[in-house]
């Protein structure tokens, strides 16, 4: 099958997309700096985050999809969607845009006329007018809107689900042109049931930007709560449960230990542009590892043992529930700062085989109920399927469940 399409960036955004494409029969090409995953996907091996099984990583080689590390590659496609990933920066909060540039340049040089480039990576509002549109005219000679179609399109998978892929999610859409808006929808036609168009890319870039600062705002306010009804001595859960009943304006967000995953939010949009709720929030959900340690000190204390000597379990240490992906998880942070207050640090996760922190790599439990048996307290962080909190409970000696707070059975909920 010749190769229509080239998908920038084979992570976590990338990857899907691929699949959905070659699904629909579009011959696809995976494209990445990084000759490490090219290889890995050559062979047959998925990726460590487990967005995508070996069968479906087989299935899409099967049917024509063929990973590179070869940019010559890049000028051969009628469509490019750049899915480079855009870590946060600490020092500047923002996005880092290293990874989008780097790819721009490498399709610049070798794009062609009528292409149509797609940017599906987080950024802030301007970039694909403002940094990608330059690079790609200045590498190319050729102009954005007139000899190639630019468009934005944010990308909204929710990583480990199954049911909900690219063809019954919306497709937001905003191009440079009219034009490039509808080249951009004559491709994501082909993947997704609904297209959406926005009036051009700032706006779909907007759009990212505020789904992704609703998530970590909501969970900042239930993160609150957490700690406001544990001081009350208030079930949150059961405050949770009546409340979704409610039909209209409110939508539940469950606590937990800290906001993992690879949707940053952005606090800062430019010089003097600050959105304070999503400043405060950020500070909120960064505050929960250590709450996490705090109530952790103060169990261990009403049973007449101190963090210095006691042996800790640490259950489930991915960012999403049945998902391998550790991106942006709170675990490392709770694991690190635990050990060096002086306890010895274990855990326990079906999809993590080996975990490392700090270049040290943490005891794994092989019995999981032995484990808690022996363990001085468990920290249930991630609520997997395979865990049975009642059997834990009779299990552990003390066990703190991050997502609540209120007690578990015979143990604790933070």
């Amino acid at each position: 099958m010749p190769a229509d399409l080239a998908v920038i960036g084979l992570g976590h955004l990338g990857l899907p997309l691929a699949q959905a494409a070659t699904a629909a029969g579009i011959g696809t090409i995976g494209y990445d700096t990084d000759p490490r995953p090219v290889a890995e996907l050559a062979a047959g091996r998925p990726p460590v985050d487990g967005s995508l099984t070996p069968s479906e990583i087989r299935r899409m080689l099967s049917t024509g999809f063929r990973p590179t590390a070869h940019p010559d590659e890049l000028g051969r496609v009628r469509t490019a969607v750049i899915c480079a990933p855009t870590p946060p920066d600490a020092a500047s909060r923002t996005l880092d845009l290293t990874a989008v540039t780097d790819a721009a340049r490498a399709l610049a040089a070798r794009l062609r006329p009528y292409t149509t480039v797609l940017l599906e990576s987080p950024v802030p509002p301007g970039t694909t007018e403002d940094v990608l549109r330059p690079i790609l005219e200045e590498g190319s000679g050729l102009c954005a809107g007139r000899d190639f179609h630019l468009a934005y399109s944010p990308t909204r998978l929710d990583p480990g689900d199954r049911a909900d892929g690219h063809a019954h999610i919306p497709k937001v859409i905003g191009g440079l042109t009219s034009a490039c808006t509808e080249s951009a929808a004559a491709f994501y036609g082909r993947l997704t049931d609904k297209v959406v168009r926005a009036r051009g890319p700032r706006e779909a870039e907007t759009v990212k930007l505020l789904e992704t600062n609703f998530r970590h705002v909501n969970i900042a306010l239930v993160n609150e709560m957490a700690v406001l009804c544990h001081e009350l001595g208030v079930d949150l859960w059961d405050v949770i449960r009546c409340a979704e009943t409610k039909p209209f304006g409110f939508q539940a967000f469950r606590p937990g230990p800290g906001v993992g995953g690879h949707g940053a939010p952005v606090d800062t949009v430019g010089p003097h542009l600050p959105l304070r709720l999503v400043e405060t929030a950020s500070r909120i959900n960064e505050r929960m590892p250590q709450y996490v340690i705090r109530r952790s000190a103060t169990l261990l204390n009403e049973h007449g043992k101190s963090v210095r000597g006691a042996r800790i379990l640490l259950l489930g240490v991915t960012y999403k529930p049945d998902l391998a992906d550790r991106e942006g998880s709170p675990a490392p942070e709770i694991a690190g700062r635990l050990t060096d207050m002086g306890a010895t640090v274990g855990y326990h996760d079906p999809y993590v085989p080996v975990w490392r922190v700090r270049d040290v790599p943490v005891p794994r439990a092989d019995s999981l109920y032995e484990a808690a048996a022996d363990a001085d307290l468990t920290i249930l962080l991630q609520h997997h399927r395979t865990y049975d909190l009642q059997g834990l409970a009779v299990k552990a000696q003390l066990l703190l469940d991050t997502r609540g707070a209120t007690p578990v059975g015979t143990a604790h909920r933070l």
